[in-house]
């Protein structure tokens, strides 16, 4: 009982900061989410709200998450065709 008592504020904390990190992850790795940036990031550069220097720097940043979120699909594939 004692056990319980004491561990369970650590296993709430952990919970938290998997929810945190899933979340993290979510919006850093998400293909959609990052699509979703590229048009937003785009509209801003055509309605001239960023400077084109501001755009390609954004816009690579996100290329980049986005080749990386691709990379991790892919894992999650192949990790599954595996498994069957």
């Amino acid at each position: 009982m004692f056990h319980k008592v004491v561990t369970a504020p650590i296993n709430l904390i952990m919970k938290i900061g998997e929810k945190v990190k899933e979340e993290a992850d979510k919006e850093l790795y998400d293909l959609s989410t990052i699509q979703q940036k590229l048009i937003q990031l785009q509209m801003l550069y055509e309605l001239g709200d960023i400077p084109e220097e501001a755009y390609k720097e954004k816009e690579q940043e996100l290329l980049m998450r986005y080749e990386v979120a691709k990379r991790l699909e892919l894992k999650q594939w192949e990790q599954m065709a595996k498994k069957k």
